[in-house]
């Protein structure tokens, strides 16, 4: 808590060699008053992010320099999940290193319920996705596969308008008392287990306009939809190999011959089962 009493606001980048748009996004959030920190965790980056973010304001944590006795993962999730420990903020705002049109009043609006409503757990945005110069068109792995899935598997979060957008911001007390998927999964874990555990109510989602940002070729996006149908079976307990810490992407190939690709989808545990976190966070009794 700040000095007024009021929740303190940790904003974190995920990122990884995302220096063309970061320094745009962290000045964006650096000017914010109600922003205690902006926090770069950089995910092994080999460009000029971290340069980048520091110059722009932001304090920029190494991923393998955080809680390296909880041994290695990879992915955006493991990166989240490793956040939760470099920040210090009672909320996270987790915002994509890629965005070209980044507003600071886009955290603004992601915080806001948790600020005014004290049942508000956990705050998703949605916004009008442009593909290719259209101006709209993307998320395709929302509409084709999280969606739908939703909508069979879960039909209470099917009003999410878009349950895989990077942008969301929620209560370090909900946070630490969940598993993290490490790699596409998380957020659809964390969206599942935040309404299995607390409740769809605690659930907000806030409009953030037009949102602009890299988009993947539908060969990148077959992983993504992959680890997405594996932890929402996981999750609804349909499918036995799902426990698995790593599924294949099979794809048959013009030539005849077939590709194999591992998708890992291995989770973090509770953070708060971990003993350096606890002596960080924990109060005491």
């Amino acid at each position: 808590m700040s000095a007024e009493g009021l929740p303190t606001i940790s904003v974190c980048l995920p990122a990884r060699n995302e220096a063309p748009t970061i320094g745009a996004i962290v000045a964006e959030a650096v000017r914010l008053d109600r922003v205690a920190e902006v926090v770069v965790l950089d995910d092994g980056s080999t460009d000029d992010t971290a340069a980048v973010a520091a110059a722009a304001g932001a304090r920029v944590v190494v991923e393998a320099s955080v809680l390296p006795d909880a041994g290695p993962g990879s992915g955006k999730g493991n990166a989240m999940w490793k956040s939760l420990y470099a920040c210090r903020g009672d909320i996270v705002c987790w915002v994509d290193a890629d965005l070209r049109n980044f507003r600071g009043e886009y955290i603004e609006r992601l915080c806001a319920p948790l600020l005014e409503q004290p049942d508000t757990m956990f705050v998703k945005a949605f916004s009008t996705r442009s593909f290719e110069g259209a101006p709209t068109g993307g998320g395709r792995v929302t509409e084709l596969v999280a969606r739908p899935l939703l909508s069979l598997l879960f039909p209470k979060l099917a009003d999410i308008v878009q349950p895989l957008g990077g942008e969301y911001a929620a209560r370090r007390s909900a946070l630490e008392v969940l598993p993290f998927v490490e790699g596409w999964g998380v957020e659809l874990g964390l969206l599942i287990d935040v309404v299995e555990r607390f409740g769809r109510d605690a659930v907000a989602q806030v409009d953030l306009d037009v949102r602009e940002h890299r988009n993947r070729s539908l060969e990148e996006l077959g992983a993504q939809a992959l680890a997405v149908m594996t932890i929402a079976l996981r999750r609804a307990l349909l499918l036995a190999e799902a426990t698995a810490p790593v599924v294949e992407l099979l794809r048959a190939l013009p030539d005849g011959t077939m590709h194999t690709e591992p998708v890992e989808v291995r989770e973090r545990p509770p953070i708060m089962t971990i003993s350096a976190y606890r002596e960080r966070f924990a109060p005491p009794r």
